[in-house]
């Protein structure tokens, strides 16, 4: 199938996706469980979304696999796999603080971010109503109009969004990097989605962003997004983004800042 059909269907179901859960936020959300720590958590939200979104795939690509947050993994027989983050920003959906994204990319290939290939991804902050949309090869879009990474600038003035653990011993280490960065960079944002974080490097918005203990569906869909609107994106070492790290930003703000934040440990 080309790409521009696959992004329909991503673009399609993250409208869909979206709509319930900006509902289920007016309506009031409780957290209902925690994964990896106390503040680590779910909402039910979290849970009917996904199941929206894993039923509209399944009756538009049944042969595809499928890889999500809160439901997990399906084998596929077709070699696409569809990687779902049916609330990316939980935290912010339950405070309402409106900074919040579905986030839908298919990949070919393993599900594992070292080895796959995304070929289209969409991502909605449903608060806002901004779609976030890119294919592989075919440039990267806010609203059906293309969209460009930032000019380079000097690290000094670049504004850089990060991001941190659950881990409240990873957060200590990533709270040490930013230490030493504040003083080299224009100043720090921290909002608590990363896709929408690869997004908005890709709109230009910040210059760049990183941030450690992703999981796949974190920046499966931004990550595509941003390297369309012309972001480098990369792990360390010029490795694939994974777990370990992921980077974004205009190419030699990214050589400047990997080489940076580096020097501190990260």
């Amino acid at each position: 199938m080309p790409h521009d059909e696959l992004l329909t269907i991503a673009s399609t179901i993250a409208l869909r996706a979206g709509e319930l859960a900006k509902k289920r936020r007016a309506e009031g959300i409780e957290v209902a469980a925690t994964k990896s720590s106390p503040v680590d958590v779910v909402t039910e939200a979290d849970r009917e979304t996904e199941a929206l979104i894993r039923s509209l795939l399944a009756d538009a690509r049944p042969d595809d696999g499928f890889f999500g947050e809160e439901s997990g993994a399906e084998v596929g027989s077709s070699g696409l796999t569809w990687i779902v983050d049916p609330i990316d920003g939980t935290v912010n959906y339950l405070y309402g603080i409106p900074h919040y994204a579905v986030s839908i990319a298919v990949v070919e290939g393993e599900p594992d971010p070292l080895t796959w290939s995304a070929l289209a991804g969409a991502v909605i902050n449903p608060a806002t109503g901004e779609l976030f949309t890119a294919t592989l090869g075919g440039g990267a879009q806010l609203g059906g109009a293309a969209i460009h990474v930032a000019e380079s600038v000097e690290l000094s003035q670049a504004l850089v969004a990060t991001g941190f653990s659950y881990d409240s011993a990873t957060r200590g280490e990533q709270g040490a990097v930013i230490a030493g960065l504040l003083s080299r960079v224009r100043d720090i944002r921290r909002m608590g989605t990363a896709s929408l974080d690869l997004c908005f490097v890709a709109s230009g918005r910040t210059n760049a962003y990183f941030e450690r203990s992703l999981s796949p569906w974190d920046h499966a869909a931004g990550a595509l997004i941003a390297r369309e609107a012309g972001a480098t994106v990369t792990g360390l070492n010029g490795h694939a983004p994974s777990r370990d790290f992921i980077l974004a930003a205009h190419p030699a703000v990214a050589l400047e800042l990997e080489s940076t934040i580096t020097a501190f440990g990260v």
